[in-house]
């Protein structure tokens, strides 16, 4: 069974939290939204039993990637609101049996496309990254994120990104996309957590 490896838990912001309680980064991570590192400091923690659980209900390494990185993501938006300190049959919730439970029901809520319709890659993109340039994605001028997302989604080309728009009424020249990229890539960057862009981009 492949376990995959993660350089980021290497990095000295991760290794500077692998002291604190789970609870403490809990904590940490609700009260800080614009960090990005004690998502990630519990990201590296737990992703050996979460990637363990998953693998064991899907069919190929790539769908256990894709829906390692779908759960992650759904634990991103659903830990803002978990309370450590709720009780469950007087007992405090504990974090790993909470995380185990959200994976549980994202094996059984998600479907999981076919291999050969799977673009994403765990190597190239590792989940708490992909949360957050979400996040940032979010943040966009409409029109920047549409032409971001049909270059780096569908990997079209700024001729036919142009075409499209234009169908769609949007008077734009090739030209123009290529400007229109670097300042989506530009605030896109800047709308990252400037530990995320630390951690993952070594800026």
């Amino acid at each position: 069974m492949h376990i995959p490896h993660f350089p980021e838990a290497k990095h000295p912001l991760i290794q500077s939290l692998f002291h604190h309680s789970d609870h403490e980064l809990v904590i940490f991570f609700q009260a800080n939204l614009d960090s990005g590192k004690y998502f990630t400091a519990l990201f590296c923690r737990y992703s050996p039993i979460i990637y363990t659980v998953i693998q064991h209900s899907v069919r190929s390494p790539v769908q256990a990637d894709y829906l390692f990185a779908l759960t992650w993501k759904h634990i991103y938006y659903e830990l803002g609101g978990v309370n450590l300190e709720s009780q469950i049959d007087g007992k405090c919730i504990n974090l790993q049996n909470w995380l185990i439970n959200m994976t549980a029901y994202c094996i059984n809520a998600m479907e999981v496309p076919p291999t050969e319709q799977i673009n994403y890659s765990l190597k190239s993109t590792s989940p708490p990254l992909w949360c957050y340039v979400e996040k940032a994605l979010e943040q966009l001028p409409a029109m920047l994120r549409l032409i971001v997302l049909m270059a780096q989604t569908f990997h079209w080309s700024e001729t036919r990104i142009a075409a499209y728009l234009q169908a769609e009424g949007e008077a734009i020249a090739p030209n123009e996309i290529a400007i229109f990229l670097q300042e989506g890539y530009r605030m896109l960057e800047d709308k990252l957590p400037s530990d995320i862009r630390s951690i993952y981009l070594g800026g």
